[in-house]
This record gives C-alpha cells, sequence and structure tokens, in this order.
C-alpha cells in the first residue's frame, strides 16, 4: 500500500534524524572529550572546557526532542500501521544503519593501522569501544525497527533506547567531573583574566626599564595616556594588583634595581591540562584569553604555564630582568 507522506510525517522524520545524527556527534565528541581528560597523553595538546560544554549542551536538548519525536512517529504507527511503509522513514532507517556500519567499519580500520604503526594506547582503546557501543546501539536499534516481526524485536529497541540513555547521562557527568561546576568555570575564567592583566603588566615594566633604566615606584608610573594604557584591576573585585621592587645588592644594574614582585588573589589553583585534549590540538600553542599580543604566553583556559603557575589565594611573582636579554635603549647621541 502507497501510503502518502503528509507535512507532518515528513518534518517528524526530518527533525528526528538530524536530532539522531547531532546527537551521536556531541555524544561521541563528550566522551572523546573525558576520555582525553582522564587519560592524558604526552604527545597531545590541552585541554578546553568548551570541547565538554559545547556537547552537553547539545545532548540535554537534542536527546528529550529525539525521544518525543521517536515517540510520536512510534504512536503514529501503532495507530496507523501503513505508515511504516513511508518512503522517508525507509529511507531514514536505512541511510541510519548505512551510517552506523560504515562507523563500525571505520572505527576498526583506525584501530588496526594504530596498532601497526605501534602508536596503540589505553585513550584509542577505549574510544574504538565507544564507537562500538555507539554505532552498535543506533545500528540496532533502527535494524529491529524494521525487522518487526522478530519475536524480541520490542525488548531490543527499548533495551538500546535505554541503553542510549545511560550512556549520555554517564557522558554529561563524567564531563561535568572533567570541568567542574559552572561556578568553578566563571573562578576559572576570571583568573585567567587575571594572568593576561598580569603578563600585560610585566611587559609594561619590562618596557619602562628599558626606556628609562630604572622600575617604576608604582604601577601608575606605566599609565601611558598616548597609547591609552591604563593598568588594569581585578577583573571580578576592582582592587589593584600588587605591585613591589624587589632588588637587592646581587640584582641591580649599574643604574639601579632589576627585580620586582606583582601579586594577585586567585579563586582557583592552576589547572595542569597539557597532554589532556587531543592530538596535533593545542600543541603547546599559547592562546591569551582576551585579542592578541605576543607577549601573552598562557594557555587558554586555565592550561599549564610554570611562568603564571599560581596556587588558590593570594599569590606572588617574582620577576628579575635580564639586561642581556632585555637590553636598554640606548638615547640618540646628541648632533646626529
Amino acid at each position: 500500500m502507497n501510503t502518502k507522506t503528509t507535512p507532518k510525517d515528513f518534518f517528524l522524520h526530518l527533525g528526528a534524524t538530524v536530532a539522531l545524527y547531532v546527537a551521536a556527534g556531541a555524544l561521541i565528541n563528550l566522551s572523546f572529550s573525558v576520555i582525553n581528560y582522564f587519560l592524558p597523553d604526552a604527545l597531545a595538546g590541552y585541554f578546553y572546557a568548551n570541547s565538554v560544554a559545547w556537547p552537553i549542551s547539545m545532548l540535554i536538548v537534542l536527546i528529550p526532542v529525539l525521544y518525543i519525536l521517536e515517540w510520536l512517529i512510534n504512536r503514529d504507527i501503532a495507530r496507523m500501521p501503513e505508515k511504516a511503509d513511508l518512503w522517508i522513514r525507509k529511507w531514514r532507517i536505512y541511510l541510519t544503519i548505512f551510517l552506523a556500519v560504515v562507523l563500525f567499519g571505520g572505527d576498526l580500520i583506525a584501530l588496526i593501522n594504530t596498532y601497526l604503526n605501534g602508536e596503540i594506547t589505553a585513550r584509542l582503546v577505549y574510544k574504538v569501544i565507544l564507537i562500538l557501543l555507539v554505532a552498535g546501539s543506533v545500528g540496532k536499534y533502527y535494524s529491529f525497527s524494521i525487522y518487526t516481526s522478530h519475536r524480541w524485536s520490542r525488548m531490543i529497541r527499548r533495551a538500546n533506547a535505554w541503553f542510549g540513555i545511560i550512556l549520555v547521562i554517564v557522558a554529561i557527568i563524567l564531563g561535568f567531573v572533567a570541568v567542574g561546576s559552572p561556578a568553578k568555570q566563571r573562578a576559572l575564567r576570571f583568573d585567567s583574566q587575571r594572568i593576561n592583566d598580569l603578563s600585560n603588566i610585566q611587559w609594561r615594566i619590562i618596557n619602562y626599564w628599558q626606556q628609562k633604566e630604572k622600575l617604576p615606584v608604582a604601577l601608575t608610573d606605566i599609565n601611558d595616556t598616548i597609547s591609552g594604557f591604563i593598568v588594569p584591576t581585578d577583573p571580578e573585585t576592582e582592587v589593584s594588583y600588587e605591585y613591589s621592587i624587589k632588588g637587592t645588592s646581587n640584582q641591580k644594574s649599574v643604574s639601579g634595581d632589576l627585580s620586582f614582585e606583582l601579586c594577585a588573589t586567585f579563586g582557583e589553583k592552576s589547572q595542569d591540562l597539557e597532554g589532556k585534549g587531543e592530538f596535533g590540538r593545542g600543541g603547546g600553542m599559547m592562546y591569551p584569553t582576551v585579542g592578541y599580543d605576543s607577549s601573552i604566553s598562557y594557555p587558554y583556559p586555565g592550561g599549564s604555564n610554570d611562568v603564571w603557575t599560581h596556587e588558590e589565594g593570594r599569590t606572588c611573582f617574582d620577576r628579575t630582568i635580564d639586561p642581556d636579554i632585555y637590553k636598554p635603549n640606548n638615547p640618540i647621541p646628541k648632533g646626529i
């Protein structure tokens, strides 16, 4: 029987297809990020909170949408069994099964290739297992949507639907364990801005010394009305950063002190996230938190950098200018 596809049928199946594919991709990406975080690798890059936040956001929205759309589709089929033969339903199911098989096969090929190259790691094994679980669960659910005559069809479909929910819940929970609460992420963003500010202040102090061959007495001395630079304050409390000259007898040049100290109060301890990202991502490259400044070398967000490693609470950073590296800018001789 050639049942006519109504606009309602078309958009129900289209919506379910889009929700399924995007949700499956989000689940895989989230799970990969979680595996990377808990199984760091020295050859991998930095872990980024957004690699977990975005997939979690998508799963929280799309999984309920997917299950509601599937329920509506199955309810219509229960009322009108002929809707099981709609062309869009058959195309959707066979396409999904095909993609699940492709994903399954591609995953095995990648595993074998990696093994033969001697690069197999625990994180790769877990990723392969995850792909097999996701592809197998989706493929089995839709396969038994076609072969409804099988005596266990209904039970298998329900079991796979619940298994999918369990996978999503476990991945989301582990994602929150990896990145922490929203309050922690907000604190880390404030800390990242503090490091950004201190880095800018540090290089302004060095530039001041190069120009005048002396350290500024106070941070207000490095304000520059022409360039528009004003010494920033703590982004959360608006309290001024602490600065003091720490010169001693063996830390002076001919013209004066070379050592100084910068202090700030941080909300969280430095996050050691090196090696907890994907291979080839980050690769040790440093990213500034606001805008771009080649002098800033703090990975965002919360990456590992010994220069700015800090504890929770008040932390001070001692700096000593090496005049052989940061040479003073000699004045132009008179008469030229």
